[in-house]
């Protein structure tokens, strides 16, 4: 492990909680996993709203944008779960999530179709089957949905999207894992061009392009499956992005080393340019990174946690979360073994809460954020960071054993920023205009 400083001091300022029993109209969906946690699929012409891997500014203040990863974890059993990015509200007063209108913010009685944007192939596009190509969803005799193949709509056995970030033209760019791809849509969520193949840079194989185990076109396999594009930024001048892998190339003997890419938007290419992240403990099993995110055109925030769940401070877990973590990191400063130097500054497991908002997440005047996966961050101002976890429904139970975990956004101020490093003040997205005016909660303690 690198000997890092103390976080920064941190303190809980909102929190919200959509229930894990929330769901969208649909596809029947989950009818390729077993009862877990008290629910009991399949859930018949409905989709689950959960699993958000990353978060957007919405179109009016106290509104987000979320996306969806592939529904319930893996290519097998994920056939029946769409691929949706959906609009929330977010009150840190009362502790509440909304659904709200995805094109005007209006918040909606429930999560219906205006509260979503479906991703689809209608431009057939693809190069290589999909679900909506097939009668029946695979190795089962389970008639594929009719609106998944007469809309040619993307699923959960097609693509694991983890990340995604909208270009100043309104389009979407996603990070997959499953290629590992890079996806491009339409501002109405329509696939613009063939998935976009991940060069090799490193070049310590024989394959040309970065493939896992679930890569359709697959050749040979160098980097392990849900390994792909976990996190994506686009710096805040719109013109790059900069995708980050999740775990290191198999062929790659730097086995804390990943791999953040960039892409030039005005190219439409790779720029050949690579940059290396250092995993802090690449041996614990389900060390990763969480999200990447920018600040500036060459700063970003990077989370980083372990593959544990489970709050330190409650004794019925018997293996509780020790790491979760943020990160800043700077792409222009390298040290001697040609990382990019990294900064610790919020402690996810380490969270001041002297005004008793984190309801049952607070113990001892300390709030912990122990979610097995952490995958959405967003600055919301200078000092102030919206983080949310990605639930992995029905499975995941980070917060209460045996209870499926919600969707909770927390808001956490960083109390204080060092004069030695005025550069942390830049939290915030200003390079596109997206300041956002989240008002500051009186209340938030909702469990």
């Amino acid at each position: 492990m690198i000997t890092q400083p103390n976080a920064l001091a941190s303190e809980l300022v909102g929190r919200a909680v959509l229930d894990a029993n929330t769901f969208a109209p649909g596809p029947t969906s989950g009818q390729f996993i077993a009862p877990s946690n008290g629910f009991v699929p399949p859930f018949v012409n409905q989709e689950p709203v959960q699993g958000f891997s990353a978060i957007l500014p919405g179109p009016t203040a106290n509104t987000y944008r979320v996306m969806e990863d592939n529904g319930f974890g893996s290519k097998a059993n994920s056939a029946d779960s769409v691929l949706r990015f959906y609009t929330v509200e977010i009150d840190f007063n009362t502790g509440e999530v909304f659904a709200a209108n995805w094109q005007t913010g209006a918040r909606l009685p429930s999560f219906t179709e205006d509260s979503f944007l479906q991703l689809n192939d209608q431009n057939n596009l693809i190069n290589f089957d999909i679900v909506a190509d097939l009668t029946n969803y695979p190795s089962s005799a389970i008639p594929v949905d009719a609106n998944i193949v007469t809309n040619r709509w993307l699923t959960g056995a097609d693509f694991d999207i983890e990340s995604f970030r909208e270009a100043p033209d309104g389009t979407f760019w996603v990070g997959d894992e499953f290629g590992p791809f890079l996806l491009h849509f339409s501002a109405d969520g329509t696939l613009l061009e063939a998935p976009i193949s991940i060069p090799n840079v490193l070049g310590l194989d024989a394959n040309p392009f970065v493939q896992s185990p679930d890569n359709p076109n697959l050749t040979t396999a160098n980097l392990a499956r849900s390994r792909g594009f976990e996190g994506m930024a686009i710096n805040t001048s719109g013109t790059k992005l900069y995708p980050l892998l999740e775990g290191p190339l198999t062929s790659d003997p730097q086995r804390d080393r990943l791999l953040i890419y960039e892409y030039d938007l005005a190219t439409s290419q790779f720029t050949g340019n690579s940059f290396n992240y250092r995993l802090e403990n690449p041996t614990e099993t389900g060390q990763a990174i969480g999200d990447l995110t920018a600040i500036s055109d060459t700063e970003f925030l990077v989370i980083e946690r372990d593959g544990k769940q489970g709050d330190p401070n409650n004794p019925l877990f018997s293996d509780p979360a020790q790491f979760k973590r943020i990160y800043k990191i700077n792409i222009n400063e390298v040290d001697q073994d040609g990382f990019v130097k990294k900064e610790l500054l919020v402690d996810l497991l380490d969270i001041a809460d002297p005004n008793n908002l984190g309801g049952n997440g607070t113990t001892d005047g300390i709030f912990t954020f122990p979610f097995v996966t952490i995958e959405a961050i967003l600055p919301i101002d200078k000092n102030t960071l919206l983080i949310t976890n990605d639930n992995n429904f029905p499975f995941s139970v980070g917060r209460t054993p045996g209870q499926a975990d919600n969707n909770e956004f927390i808001l956490v101020s960083i109390a204080s920023v060092p004069e030695s490093n005025p550069s942390l003040g830049l939290l915030l997205l200003g390079g596109l205009g997206l300041i956002l005016k989240t008002k500051k909660p009186t209340k938030s303690n909702k469990d």
